[in-house]
């Protein structure tokens, strides 16, 4: 009888596992990917592009963009609102970046001379 109920157990454990994997599956499959400015790509006045979008944690923002001229960093609210680069920013350069959001508030600038002023940059709200 032991080996029965043992059985039981497993077939249990084993369904629990599958039912893991599947939610986590499903989150996963839920992320959107959004490309930032859609066609224009990251580039000067996008500061309005995330209004009216829904983010949620684990979407993906791609920036397209030249990479000789801009880039992309991720700062905290006082680096989006004063157009800074706090000490620790992540600093992406590769022209083709894709960051996933974490819950919550999101900041993204250029950091080259002028661009942030110029509304290179985004606040995303990811629930």
């Amino acid at each position: 009888m032991a080996k029965g109920r043992g059985s039981a157990w497993n077939a249990v454990a084993a369904a629990g596992v599958t039912l893991l994997f599947l939610l986590i599956h499903s989150e996963i499959a839920q992320a959107a990917t959004y490309t930032v400015g859609d066609s224009g790509g990251w580039t000067f006045n996008v500061v309005n592009w995330p209004n009216g979008k829904r983010f949620r944690a684990g979407d993906v923002l791609v920036f397209k963009y030249n990479s000789a001229i801009h880039n992309v960093v991720a700062v905290n609210s006082g680096g989006y609102k004063g157009c800074t680069t706090p000490t620790g920013s992540k600093v992406y350069q590769t022209g083709n970046d894709q960051i996933r959001l974490a819950k919550g508030q999101n900041f993204f600038i250029c950091n080259f001379v002028g661009h942030c002023q110029g509304g290179m940059k985004i606040a995303v709200n990811a629930a």
